[in-house]
């Protein structure tokens, strides 16, 4: 047998050090592919999860502007959201990643109280300044008492601020994530922006100082400000969330935010005279 001809019947043998490797050659006409790593495999889910969270958001927020009515909406947006925190889990995602995790959730609750108050603190002076006080004028907010009320403790924080925090700030920047947040931030915040494109049509008729700051703008110009609005309060909401450590805090931040304006635009309506 010659010098360096494998054995019959053998494999071929690399040296390497003092130990003899075999190294079986490959089949002519096949083609070798390296195993996918536990973390490619983890990323590629994370990819295919976000791609179907936003198609679900997209078909909930058709379904829900333009088949829902009543407080319709509410039982569905729930459903949604669990629907959204199941598929994230799936994705092997935590509950810390989606900012629901035990351990921050006091410091989540007094970042979002101190806001809350806050917020309350700059709508109230605003009510209570007659230059500032058109602002809150919108006609959404008129009905008797039980309405409003049905809207502010339960409508919003059940049927509209749940899903959207558990979605553009948990759900969404967790499958998107890698680690960097401003980009992150700014995807969540972009979605959340366009999220707002059919519920805004006609706001510059129902609410008067958008009527009088955009309404002589064309529809499009007008669907563009309200998509770079709301874009811009989801960067502050996912901020808020940073700040807080949880995802109670921009839940409250929002609350409040949605809450307390139709409790004003209430009082507005209702005692213009």
């Amino acid at each position: 047998m010659a010098r360096g001809e494998p054995p019959p019947g053998g494999s071929a043998i690399t040296v390497t050090g003092e130990h003899a490797t075999p190294r079986h050659p490959a089949t002519p006409g096949t083609t070798i592919t390296a195993p996918r790593s536990a973390g490619q495999a983890h990323r590629l889910g994370l990819r295919w999860g976000f791609v179907l969270a936003v198609a679900v958001l997209a078909g909930s927020n058709l379904v829900s502007n333009l088949l829902l009515t009543g407080i319709g909406y509410l039982p569905w947006n729930l459903a949604v959201t669990a629907l959204l925190l199941v598929l994230a889990r799936r994705c092997g995602l935590s509950w810390s990643d989606l900012g629901l995790q035990n351990k921050r959730l006091r410091r989540g609750l007094l970042v979002g109280a101190s806001v809350a108050s806050l917020i309350a603190l700059i709508y109230t002076i605003g009510w209570a300044l007659p230059a500032t006080r058109s602002v809150f004028a919108d006609q959404r907010a008129a009905g008797t008492v039980q309405t409003m009320l049905l809207a502010a403790l339960i409508q919003i924080p059940l049927g509209t601020v749940v899903l959207e925090e558990v979605a553009f700030r948990g759900v969404l920047p967790a499958l998107f994530g890698g680690g960097r947040f401003w980009p992150t931030a700014l995807a969540s915040s972009a979605l959340f922006g366009l999220w707002h494109i059919l519920p805004s049509l006609g706001v510059s008729r129902t609410n008067a100082a958008m009527g009088a700051t955009i309404g002589g703008m064309g529809l499009l110009v007008q669907t563009v400000v309200v998509v770079v609005a709301m874009t811009g309060a989801g960067m502050l909401l996912m901020i808020h969330r940073r700040w807080g450590g949880h995802l109670v805090s921009p839940v409250i931040a929002h609350i409040a935010t949605n809450s307390f304006g139709v409790l004003i635009a209430w009082l507005v309506i209702t005692h213009s005279g």
